[in-house]
């Protein structure tokens, strides 16, 4: 089955047993900037100049990715990419992505009590073969293979949320970086992909970066 950039992400992020990996002031600037790469990569947007700009605003059949889209057509200035993962950062849209998943039979939801008083809720896997093919595909990548632009993205995305070296942690660290700089690109196309993750990964670290000052942290 085909899963967005954002849902490969959270698959990587919760362990087996439905157990995040990661925190939250990381994990939700990081799926908003997923969606946001992704709409680029699709050519519905354009990153070019530091600002999104819609290049198409033809729907993909994601209710998410569409979404997403709608509010950028309809805002009246050209924002920065940083503005928009901080914008559309939220637990909501991490629910929302989640429960997506529940539906599609890739995960199951849980929920529980701590200690008999604090609700708790889990995300385990249902379908462990979605999150091994992702993962098959980035450790190729990862061990030197040509990366396509929806993986190089991915890499980008979780390296700027500090999750690459947890989420594969046998992984080089300059092979991280190549990817995530756009060190790979050879051609056009390539270095188009590459001012994507660029601009993804200064959004994902400026979301971050705003919520942990928001939070005095």
């Amino acid at each position: 089955m085909r899963v967005t950039i954002a849902e490969e992400l959270l698959l990587l992020a919760y362990s087996e047993e439905g157990k995040p990996l990661m925190n939250s002031m990381q994990l939700d600037p990081a799926l908003a900037g997923a969606i946001l790469a992704e709409l680029a990569i699709e050519e519905r947007v354009d990153l070019s100049d530091k600002k999104v700009m819609v290049k198409s605003p033809a729907p993909l059949g994601d209710d998410e990715l569409d979404a997403m889209l709608t509010r950028i057509a309809e805002e009246r200035r050209n924002r920065k990419p940083a503005w928009w993962v901080q914008r559309l950062q939220s637990a909501k849209l991490r629910k929302r992505l989640l429960t997506k998943l529940v539906a599609a039979g890739v995960l199951a939801e849980e929920r529980a009590k701590v200690m008999g008083i604090f609700p708790v809720t889990r995300w385990p896997e249902t379908h462990p073969g979605v999150e091994a093919n992702v993962r098959e595909r980035v450790s190729a990548v990862l061990a030197g293979a040509d990366p396509d632009a929806r993986t190089a993205v991915l890499i980008a995305i979780m390296h700027a949320a500090k999750f690459d070296r947890k989420a594969f942690p046998g992984a080089s660290k300059q092979r991280i970086k190549e990817i995530a700089e756009g060190a790979w690109a050879a051609d056009a196309v390539a270095k188009t992909i590459a001012a994507i993750n660029a601009a993804a990964v200064a959004a994902i670290s400026a979301a971050a970066a705003g919520g942990a000052g928001a939070t005095g942290g």
